[in-house]
């Protein structure tokens, strides 16, 4: 059986978009062959269209793309092919449906109806639409598509434009206990009329609660019969009659009466064959990804933004309310968040918890599985009058007798550039290796200090940094863009760092490195941002740092246009979007990029599993062999690598 997604989607140079303009990377559809369909000639469709009366595959061509494609407008049509996918358990595998017009039939374009089915197994299990498979639409930022917003399950409607190609991100997570086994289910895609849209929005959650009443009134007046004379039972069975009568002529079930009365169901059978249909094979297998992350990948959140954007104080009931969302909402994908406050020089106030360590609710965080390492404040996060004085040496005591402690971690400093600023790290580490010889402090650097030169050369000196900081750093995190494409450099950087006294070396990513290299800049290739964790892979590192998820530019409202900070390349910082800026829905909004970085985080899995049965240098050879990936100017830009790197992984470990 073929455990790879049929795409049919071949690239060559001559064959990418070219970049758009002040967008890093690439532009829409990077990296996929041009692969259109001949469109047919609509002026057989000439005059009014009935799409209720002619078949979907004539208005519309629908497709299947992977999850590292960008699906621009232009994007143009392919084959509507069967998807066949491999997932573990824990795992969230996605792909995308495109959806482009042939025509238009309304005045704006077109409407289709979207559907999903569970995905069901042939001894009876489920994997059921709204809990393990959700569906969210694919919205552009900046002409880039980016975010993903949800839509409604098991039916949605979506407007078309005409000559534009949109796209339906499809995500499946299997849970920890599912059954291995195949699982098939399909996606339903059906031209509709534009008033078929107004009906379903008809049932949004006011217009539920409506209809909710109405029924509840029929009970209210039904029920109580006991005792009551035939002349009021009649009286109360013609009243409810005449609510349940209001309630099925209401535009919300127009679609189900015709002008002569209620369809033939053969009808509706008959329109159901005029639908497109995409049939999902996922088969599961019984490798469960660990529930801690086997590399932590931790991510800064602005609370400042959150302050600002929200219209929070800070240490209110409310701020710790928003941060407490915004931790859980991020543990889905399999990192780390910590929260962070800017101060002067890149010094940086980082925690993890709002609460001090006594509290239950840092207990709470700490101990969640799926955190793989947390950020103590140097300083208390809300005043704390005279505890002040004694506030780190109480802290680092309670934490130390925890089992979480193990996770824990002081983030002092952003890239220290003089003696001064490598001076307090100095200082604070001494103040808190005091009370916890054993606690980890972790340092990003890209460079030497400047006023005191370590070596001729910025490398030199790079290397030069942990015997410089030693004993007061454990967590060496270089920056990515120091290292160009010479991976010769990153094992002497290794060299450096000595394992034996529980050292360890990170990496982390901001503005650099840049285009070709492995990043999270929107406008990127898909491959490129998921190619950041095979990076670290390849390189060896043992954890991971990203400065900001939220970082966008300062407003002081939920639901204001998203702006990206000047100076920075578009989408650096930010990976999530406030879900007020596309609805009514408080719950924030992930990109691509952010599902690319769990992507990344469980091909790790993957690799860490063949290497704990082939050895360290097969795990690597196994990029190299699949074309996934040999270096950062060298990696797939084709998702079907990825998919033969999995694959084989399924077929000599499943066992």
């Amino acid at each position: 059986m073929d455990y790879t997604c049929v795409y049919s989607a071949t690239e060559s140079p001559q064959d990418m978009v070219p970049p758009i303009e002040g967008v890093a990377g690439g532009g829409t559809a990077y990296g996929w062959g041009d692969g259109s369909l001949q469109v047919q000639d609509p002026s057989f469709l000439r005059g009014t269209i009935d799409p209720t009366r002619v078949p979907s595959s004539e208005l519309v061509h629908v497709w299947c793309m992977p999850s590292t494609a960008n699906v621009g407008p232009q994007e143009m049509p392919r084959n509507l092919e069967p998807v066949s996918l491999l997932a573990a358990r824990n795992e969230r595998e996605s792909i995308q449906i495109a959806i482009r017009p042939k025509v238009s039939w309304t005045g704006t374009g077109g409407v289709v109806q979207i559907q999903c089915t569970d995905l069901c197994s042939t001894s009876g299990n489920r994997l059921v639409i709204g809990q393990s498979v959700t569906l969210r639409r694919v919205v552009p930022i900046l002409g880039v598509p980016d975010a993903l917003v949800p839509i409604d399950m098991p039916v949605s409607h979506l407007n078309l434009l005409p000559g534009e190609t949109s796209a339906i991100w499809v995500s499946i997570d299997v849970p920890s206990t599912q059954p291995p086994g195949q699982y098939d289910g399909e996606f339903i895609v059906t031209a509709t009329k534009a008033d078929a849209e107004y009906a379903a929005q008809f049932l949004g959650k006011s217009e539920k609660h409506q209809v909710y009443n109405e029924l509840k009134n029929c009970l209210d007046v039904i029920e109580p019969i006991d005792g009551k004379s035939v002349e009021e039972v009649v009286e109360r069975v013609k009243s409810a009659t005449t609510t349940l009568r209001r309630v099925l002529l209401s535009p919300s079930f127009s679609d189900f009466f015709s002008e002569n009365g209620p369809t033939d169901m053969m009808d509706e059978d008959a329109k159901a064959n005029f639908s497109i249909r995409l049939k999902l094979s996922l088969t599961v297998w019984d490798f469960v990804l660990p529930e801690t992350p086997s590399l932590p990948a931790v991510i800064g959140i602005s609370d400042t933004v959150i302050e600002d954007r929200f219209g929070v104080e800070h240490g209110t009931p409310e701020w710790y309310d928003a941060l407490e969302q915004h931790f859980k909402w991020l543990l889905q994908y399999k990192i780390s968040p910590y929260f962070c406050k800017w101060g002067n020089s890149m010094r940086v106030l980082t925690y993890t918890s709002p609460w001090p360590a006594d509290h239950p609710k840092s207990d709470e965080f700490f101990s969640d599985p799926r955190l793989a390492a947390y950020a103590v404040p140097y300083s208390p996060v809300v005043s704390c009058g005279d505890l002040t004085k004694d506030y780190l040496q109480k802290e680092v005591e309670i934490l130390r007798s925890k089992s979480h402690w193990k996770k824990a971690y002081f983030y002092l400093w952003d890239e220290p550039m003089n003696m001064q600023q490598y001076d307090a790290i100095r200082h604070q580490a001494s103040e808190i290796h005091a009370y916890a010889p054993d606690a980890r402090v972790l340092t990003t650097y890209n460079s030497g200090p400047n006023d005191a030169p370590l070596a001729q050369n910025n490398f030199e000196a790079i290397l030069k940094v942990p015997g410089f900081l030693r004993p007061h750093t454990q967590i060496y995190c270089t920056s990515e863009g120091v290292m160009g494409n010479r991976e010769d450099l990153v094992n002497d950087i290794i060299s450096e760092i000595q394992t034996e006294n529980n050292e360890e070396w990170w990496t982390y990513v901001c503005m650099v490195p840049s285009d070709p290299h492995p990043n999270w800049h929107l406008g990127m290739r898909g491959t490129q941002h998921r190619a950041v964790m095979w990076r670290v892979w390849k390189e060896g590192g043992t954890g991971f740092l990203y400065w900001g998820a939220n970082c966008y530019d300062k407003a002081t409202l939920a639901s204001a246009e998203i702006k990206f900070r000047r100076g920075l390349p578009p989408g650096d910082g930010v990976l999530f979007y406030p879900g007020e800026v596309f609805s009514s829905s408080h719950e924030p909004v992930a990109s691509l990029r952010l599902e690319r970085l769990l992507s990344g985080l469980q091909d790790i899995e993957y690799l860490k599993l063949y290497s704990s049965r082939y050895g360290r240098e097969e795990g690597v050879a196994i990029l190299e062999k699949t074309g996934m990936y040999l270096g950062p100017e060298r990696y797939t830009y084709d998702h079907s690598p990825i998919d033969m790197m999995r694959g084989e992984i399924f077929r000599t470990c499943r066992s």
